[in-house]
């Protein structure tokens, strides 16, 4: 169905603005907010906290509980939104729902948000309705479910909460040893009470991907993939455009296709994929902007967030190509930090091609994303080398 019947943009705090309420402000949002910004549009940023990373360039801002239905509902009946964006997992979906039902249009669908933030849904989905190959894997919602679920699958596996984000909960499992904690990481990670997890195979592959895959009111459309690495289960590096054989490409394309036009809407997904002798494996799916894309600020004249706010704004999609090999790495924090201040920025910019997005979090604990570097480079090495050059000379520090 069209996400957006929009004749004409509006003026921001105008009364024919159009406005774009963000549900969820961090780094991911404030990029999309600065693009739809430069489209006219009016933008309100909410999170659970001040000063989120998208609030700083928001129009205007909310700091609420997401999870509580009554709150959602409040800001957006006080704000009256033409597009409702969710950023991250940890929102009421059913609430929102009820406002798509209601007349409120919700980026994708509030079907593909409600869906994809449980793991278990999103894999029987793809693997069961549409039999695309994954790992192999079982889900598991006890201690003794649990359990028998590792032993049916066999070491080495990985186990994740069903609702979670960023790597929270996740984990390897490699001895017997090691069961007992993989269950209790998966619990205390989760981003809801459904006391489930899922255990997968770990799969042995040679490279994991994302396609950045955007449907839009002229059909779908495919960034070159997308590369990355991970490191406690969340994302460390990612370049563009990742090496695959032609027909590996072409796979992954078509159930991206699927997977994407099974969930309805127009954006940007990040569809995540195994690679292993050519063979290609679905992993996950986010109906947004993903992390790893981050690339596409250095690799493509349109990164994914114009691609994004283009999709959701019902305008046209322009060719989506990889000028230049490139590559992003990222700046973590060490340890708590209560006014983090950053030392080394010039270092990281005197790196050839180099450019640093700093997000502006108010505080840090020990693994949170802080910052990002991408670089440019004549090869994927290259770029890599550049990027994590450039990463590594910032140091998160405190002036607290």
């Amino acid at each position: 169905m069209p996400t957006s019947d929009l004749d004409q943009l509006g003026t921001p705090r105008a009364g024919n603005a159009t406005k774009l309420l963000l549900l969820g402000s961090g780094e991911l949002g404030k990029e999309l907010l600065i693009e739809a910004q430069r489209l006219g549009v009016e933008t309100v940023a909410v999170d659970r906290y001040e000063n989120a990373p998208a609030m700083q360039v928001a129009h205007r801002s909310h700091v609420i509980d997401m999870t509580d239905a009554g709150q959602v509902r409040k800001i957006v009946e006080g704000e009256d939104p033409d597009l409702i964006v969710p950023e991250i997992e940890a929102i009421a979906t059913d609430e929102l729902q009820a406002l798509e039902d209601e007349g409120h249009n919700v980026i994708p669908t509030a079907k593909a948000t409600r869906l994809t933030m449980d793991r278990q849904w999103i894999r029987e989905f793809a693997a069961d309705d549409l039999g695309l190959p994954t790992s192999d894997y079982a889900f598991a919602d006890g201690p003794e479910a649990y359990s028998e679920a590792v032993e049916e699958i066999g070491l080495p596996v990985v186990v994740k909460p069903t609702m979670s984000s960023s790597g929270k909960g996740q984990s390897v499992v490699e001895t017997e040893d090691e069961i007992e904690d993989g269950w209790t990481t998966a619990v205390e990670g989760t981003r809801s009470d459904t006391g489930r997890v899922i255990v997968e195979d770990l799969v042995d592959f040679d490279r994991e991907i994302t396609l950045l895959t955007v449907q839009h009111a002229d059909g779908t459309s495919f960034c070159p993939p997308v590369a990355h690495t991970q490191g406690d289960g969340d994302y460390r590096e990612s370049w563009q455009p990742a090496d695959l054989p032609d027909q590996a490409l072409a796979d992954a394309q078509e159930m991206a296709r699927e997977v994407t036009e099974g969930l309805g809407g127009w954006g940007i997904f990040g569809v995540e994929f195994f690679v292993d002798d050519g063979e290609v494996l679905f992993s996950e799916l986010s109906p947004r902007p993903h992390d790893t894309g981050l690339v596409t600020l250095a690799s493509q004249p349109a990164s994914q967030f114009e691609l994004h706010a283009r999709a959701i704004l019902g305008l046209p999609i322009p060719e989506i190509e990889a000028t230049s090999p490139a590559a992003s790495a990222v700046v973590l924090a060490d340890e708590e930090l209560a006014m983090p201040a950053y030392d080394g920025v010039a270092e990281a910019l005197s790196v050839p091609t180099s450019e640093l997005r700093l997000f502006g979090k108010p505080e840090a604990y020990p693994g949170r994303r802080m910052g990002v570097a991408v670089a440019r480079g004549d090869s994927t090495d290259e770029a890599r080398e550049r990027a994590r050059r450039s990463a590594d000379a910032v140091e998160p520090t405190d002036q607290g």
